[in-house]
């Protein structure tokens, strides 16, 4: 079977002086048959090609459902006189919320469970179906949560009766998917944030529970550069809105028990100024703020005042720790931040900041869910590549910490058969860049090795060390997983992001491959052994690096790819478009169009051999357009020199995560690796499958 070739309709953009002809413009006519029919003959073609790599699937996915717990419980948060929680059904797809009803944790085993939401009866029916933001009523009578069944960025705002089981009468559309919902203290009425034509979190809005009146407009954020997020404080007294840009912030506060109340800004924006603030308990706010400090310090301002409240020292500035996130206790503050390149957990005390202590070298450490600002037990959460997900409870008085869960692990899962370990890879301008590393004991020290490199280095976000069961059917096959932590994230504090975005952004690209050329001098793996892995900014860094040195990579995953930079920034009529501005640069500036136009991948593509090449979409996708990567795919079939494998597979019903089923993920990404596996190196066919029996079969790739 033929790949489809998409007809060429010459279609020129003129901007600056620059002509850059467009030819698969008529792509984004989603509500055209024709792109429709383009599409699914795409996914036909996929279909065909990927049936050789059939088999491997098949037994990638058996091997990640022996290594994955499908039934498994989150560790139980105290809020007021119930401990909440979710769990997983084995067979079922989805999530089950519920709660038990208990003064100690030690009571929970014998207490009553209560289903507060079945996912998996909601979705019935529905090929799609994603629920976020489940927020309980302060008196613990009612739950709100959002609902989906399309893959936007627009939910449906539920309430439920707990006490009845009912699910009420209203249902308000267009609500934002994440960080956009908080109750009243009375929990009469729920504010919650609607989103505008570009799908952009615009409008503050407050519902009275059970009202058929038109909901109130509380706020406005008019600045198009901007968003708002919605969220409660610790103690429970306070709702915080803040506007926030890519280079400032403005908060307002309201006491949540004043509803009708007049929102108060904490300080007002300003350029290049940002700040986030928790509530002390005492008449206070907490502060993080970057002014006269890159990577954030610790201040104090008065809880109520004016927009030009002063903001007072409360720990002498450290450069070399990154500071996150606020997470206030009665006894103690607890900061999330970062430290020599890892996720890190800070206790503030008594005048004093300390680092929680972790025996492994390389680790995620980070405050879990709580729920209650009384409490003395606060939960963090550490994990690393092989150290499943493991709640520990800090005693915000003595200090203490302790073990309360190691999430269970299957018993074909074997720590001692693997590694992991942290590398420094010079990039071409001398600059250290992290690798995180892991594999089977028994791969590397003689031929360079099957190995998939991963990357994403963008809007100041870290790649951390995870446990991911799914990954350990590819290290049984002696495949190594690194991970480049690129500059563009944020792994080693907030000038690791700043130098990785506007017109620096190249360094994001040059720093993988600068990665990439290190693991092969090392003889970690070879050109035709190494596999790239990247999704949506981070598909952009694949896009960059495959016309930059596709001689590295033997095949490359491009995930919800952003590959047309300047076309898609030049729209602001696009989803999150006048937001990025400051994360990639204003294309209507010729300097800044200029340098986009030097690594946008839609740009760059050249007649020249690229390795194979897996890309996904979704016909949904609001951040990500389906046609960015369905015009790149086009561009490519049409100009690259090779014979190598491109694939273009799009669901057609869901949007920038993928599939919503849990069970249609695996089968995905079994399919992916599997297309990986055919190129760098798979079992050989007269050996068992691996994983088994939990024993090393010294299994050799071939």
């Amino acid at each position: 079977m033929k790949p489809p070739v998409a007809e060429i309709r010459p279609h020129p953009h003129i901007l600056h002086g620059d002509v850059r002809p467009d030819d698969y413009d008529w792509l984004k006519e989603r509500e055209k048959a024709e792109v429709i029919r383009y599409l699914e003959a795409e996914n036909a073609y996929a279909d065909e090609a990927l049936r050789s790599v059939g088999a491997s699937a098949e037994d990638l996915y058996a091997d990640m459902l022996r290594y994955v717990q499908e039934e498994e419980t989150e560790v139980p948060v105290k809020d007021g006189p119930y401990y909440y929680y979710s769990r997983t059904v084995k067979g079922k797809p989805y999530r089950i919320y519920a709660r038990r009803r208990a003064h100690r944790r030690e009571d929970l085993e014998g207490a009553v469970e209560e289903i507060l939401l079945d996912v998996n009866h909601l979705a019935e029916g529905s090929p799609f179906y994603s629920v976020t933001e489940v927020v309980v009523s302060p008196d613990h009578r009612l739950l709100a949560f959002l609902e989906n069944r399309t893959g936007t960025d627009r939910y449906t705002l539920r309430i439920k009766d707990l006490a009845s089981g009912e699910i009420l009468p209203e249902a308000i559309p267009d609500v934002f998917l994440a960080e956009s919902l908080a109750w009243s203290k009375s929990g009469g009425d729920i504010f919650y944030l609607a989103v505008d034509e570009t799908q952009r979190a615009s409008r503050l809005m407050r519902h009275r529970v059970g009202s058929v009146d038109a909901d109130a407009l509380v706020y406005e954020e008019r600045d198009t550069t901007s968003s708002l997020t919605l969220t409660g404080s610790a103690t429970g007294d306070y709702l915080f809105l803040c506007s926030e840009a890519k280079t400032w912030t403005e908060v307002r506060s309201l006491p949540s028990d004043r509803p009708e109340g007049e929102w108060t800004v904490v300080r007002a924006r300003r350029p290049g100024i940002e700040y986030s603030v928790e509530d002390k308990g005492d008449g206070e706010f907490w502060v993080l703020t970057n002014e006269g400090a890159e990577n954030f310090r610790l201040a104090t301002c008065q809880a109520e005042g004016g927009p030009e409240r002063p903001f007072r020292e409360a720990l002498p500035y450290d450069r070399d720790v990154y500071l996150e996130a606020l997470h206030p206790f009665r006894d103690a503050l607890l900061i999330s931040g970062r430290a020599g390149g890892l996720a890190q957990v800070f206790v503030v005390k008594d005048g004093r900041m300390t680092r929680l202590p972790w025996p492994d070298a390389l680790f995620t450490a980070r405050v879990g869910e709580n729920r209650s600002y009384e409490t003395t037990e606060a939960l963090i959460s550490y994990e690393s590549f092989l150290t499943p997900e493991s709640t520990y409870a800090l005693d915000t008085v003595s200090g203490q910490v302790h073990l309360l869960q190691r999430k269970p692990t299957s018993p074909a899962y074997d720590p001692s058969r693997y590694r992991e370990e942290r590398l420094w890879s010079r990039a071409s301008d001398g600059t250290m860049i992290p690798v995180s590393l892991v594999s089977k004991v028994t791969v590397g020290g003689g031929a360079p090795s099957p190995c998939l490199l991963q990357g994403y280095g963008s809007y100041g976000l870290s790649s951390d060390p995870h446990f991911d069961p799914l990954l350990f059917p590819l290290l049984d096959r002696g495949v190594v997983f690194a991970v480049a932590h690129v500059r563009g994230g944020g792994e080693m504090g907030r000038p690791w992001y700043h130098h990785g975005k506007l017109m620096e952004k190249r360094n994001t690209f040059t720093d993988f491959v600068d990665v990439a050329r290190d693991l092969i001098s090392r003889g970690v793996t070879s050109p035709d052994r190494l596999a790239a892995r990247g999704r949506s900014a981070g598909g952009l860094l694949m896009g960059a690096i495959l016309n930059m040195a596709p001689e590295l990579f033997r095949v490359v995953v491009a995930g919800v790819p952003f590959v047309d930079v300047v076309t898609t920034m030049l729209d602001d009529s696009i989803p999150l478009t006048s937001l990025e501005w400051d994360e990639w640069g204003d294309p209507r500036d010729a300097q800044a169009y200029a340098y986009i136009k030097s690594y946008s991948p839609y740009d760059n593509v050249q007649p020249k051999d690229y390795p194979a090449i897996y890309v996904t979409t979704g016909l949904n996708d609001p951040r990500v357009g389906y046609f960015e990567p369905a015009k790149w795919v086009a561009k490519l079939r049409a100009t690259k020199t090779d014979a190598n494998l491109l694939i273009l597979k799009t669901k057609m019903g869901a949007g920038h995560m993928g599939s919503s089923d849990r069970y249609q993920r695996w089968r995905d990404l079994a399919l992916e690796e599997a297309f990986v596996l055919d190129h760098i190196g798979r079992p050989s066919s007269d050996l068992p499958p691996m994983g088994r029996d939990g024993e090393d079969d010294g299994v050799s790739l071939g």
